[in-house]
């Protein structure tokens, strides 16, 4: 029987964008984690993604106080996916996650996404709000039909079942991230993230379910249906166009 393959060492980039009323709930949370024991390094990269409503202070003085915390600013906003890209530039460990600042998703399902990545193969955990299995409160059937439509295009698109392609729980092995050779300065950068890992490898991403508490626009909620429609054309874009030099790198050492 094959082992799993436990991390040891975790990047989690926590891209923030003037969430001044959320963040210290999202520290406290992380903070609070039980990680596994396996794990000898974390750190959390917080890139700053040039807020302007107290955020900013607020990181740096929690990153003065909590030497596993780094602040990275960013002096102007440019993006979730430029965000996540500025903080690869950073990561050094073994495994990088993707946390958002804005308390959808939580914190304390990441022990069990390092879980499912150190199964024997696996290359990326994908989480899901859809799957079920836990409890979470009802909301925008609006919203879930478009993440439906996205992720049933996706899955058409890439031969690949997926449940919740705009989950923003993303975890993957370091060196499979930056063989992506990540493009996208907006919240396109979750189906770039997941396209391109599929088309690498098929069978080494896993679906997990992960709580979810949705807010909306009224809430600070930043994600716009423009965005929603650009995102239709990154699926197409990203299932379509040739994988990068490095992806196809990275391929070449499984087909050996």
């Amino acid at each position: 029987m094959v082992k799993p393959e436990p991390i040891s060492s975790l990047s989690l980039i926590v891209p923030v964008y003037n969430e001044a009323e959320r963040v210290p709930a999202l520290l406290e949370a992380l903070s609070r984690v039980r990680w596994p024991a396996e794990l000898t390094h974390m750190e959390f990269l917080l890139v700053d993604d040039g807020s302007t409503d107290g955020t900013s202070a607020i990181l740096e003085a929690w990153c003065q106080q909590h030497t596993s915390f780094h602040w990275i600013r960013q002096e102007t906003n440019r993006g979730k996916g430029a965000a996540v890209q500025r903080g690869l530039q950073m990561a050094v460990g073994d495994a990088v996650g993707i946390q958002d600042a804005d308390m959808e998703l939580l914190p304390s399902d990441w022990p069990a996404m390092l879980e499912a990545l150190a199964l024997p193969g696996m290359g990326m955990v994908n989480g899901s709000r859809y799957l079920p299995g836990l409890y979470r409160p009802l909301h925008s059937y609006r919203r879930y039909v478009a993440n439906k439509i996205f992720s049933w295009l996706t899955s058409l698109l890439i031969d690949i079942r997926i449940t919740d392609m705009a989950c923003g729980h993303k975890l993957l092995r370091r060196d499979l991230i930056l063989s992506l050779d990540l493009r996208e300065k907006r919240f396109g950068v979750e189906s770039e993230i997941l396209i391109k890992s599929a088309r690498i490898r098929r069978n080494h991403i896993v679906e997990i379910p992960v709580h979810y508490f949705a807010r909306h626009q009224g809430e600070g909620k930043k994600f716009r249906t423009l965005d929603g429609l650009g995102i239709l054309w990154k699926i197409i874009r990203y299932s379509l166009a040739p994988l990068p030099p490095s992806a196809l790198r990275y391929r070449k050492q499984f087909k050996a």
